[in-house]
């Protein structure tokens, strides 16, 4: 039987590396050192070489980091860069070349090397579509490669009509999905809020995915979550159907599919 592979390296909060055969993307590596953070970047970001593209779900430092896209449109000049077509002006101030600003809105799709990579919209904590453009500034993307697919939920929070656009796409394999929660304390100093780890359970239960890595929990003391208690929870709500996996920072995490 020919087997399919994808393999994924966690970079801490949002970020992976996801590798097919052929192809490799980086998607909301928070790069650059910061005071606020927790934890180093694993991977120094003018040492991140051989990228075909850098997607960024929405215009947050941690998910799209314009320190390091500055350093990547130089050290990887060939690789695509995809976001919310809404940031475009600030990508290209970046350096990021206009044939390599890849910008995307809800319903459409790019490949890139052996991967497709499909939109929709994400609501952190709203959905806030501009309504003269129709353009949403955060987003979630589906990856597929050689009929295994990825949710990257970016940051979100669940919303009407959400489970049918990712129904759409057919089985999901891999669902990573934001688990730290919002609240009132978060919402009135501006930090905006994604799933609670609860609500991240049950939507990883209702599209059926084989496996699930909760993110978003580790790079802020003050935006967290405790992964344990989402698995926990994934055990007690949903047996046996799911695995769950949390990862070390750069742990290679290998899904094979037998077809």
């Amino acid at each position: 039987m020919e087997k399919a592979k994808v393999e994924l390296n966690w970079l801490g909060q949002m970020g992976f590396l996801i590798k097919t055969e052929n192809t490799t993307l980086c998607i909301d590596y928070f790069a650059m050192p910061h005071e606020s953070r927790q934890k180093e970047p694993p991977i120094p970001m003018d040492e991140l070489r051989g990228v075909d593209a850098f997607l960024g779900t929405h215009d947050h430092i941690d998910h799209i980091d314009h320190v390091a896209w500055k350093v990547w449109a130089k050290t990887n000049p060939d690789a695509k860069f995809i976001f919310p077509r809404m940031h475009k002006e600030s990508v290209l101030t970046d350096g990021v070349s206009e044939n390599n600003a890849l910008g995307m809105n809800e319903g459409e799709s790019v490949m890139i090397g052996d991967v497709t990579i499909h939109a929709i919209a994400a609501a952190h904590e709203f959905l806030d579509r501009d309504p003269e453009t129709g353009l949403y500034p955060s987003l979630q993307y589906i990856i597929e490669a050689d009929g295994i697919r990825i949710h990257h939920a970016g940051d979100t929070v669940r919303y009407e009509g959400m489970l049918p656009k990712l129904q759409s796409f057919g089985h999901i394999d891999i669902e990573i999905l934001p688990i730290n929660g919002r609240d009132a304390v978060k919402y009135r100093r501006n930090c905006i809020g994604n799933m609670t780890y609860q609500e991240a359970v049950d939507l990883a239960g209702e599209v059926g995915c084989d496996m699930v890595i909760p993110g978003h929990w580790d790079m802020f003391a003050d935006n967290s979550a405790d992964p344990k208690e989402f698995a926990d929870y994934l055990d007690a709500k949903y047996p046996g159907k799911i695995k769950c996996v949390i990862p070390d920072v750069t742990e290679k995490i290998v899904y094979t599919d037998i077809k």
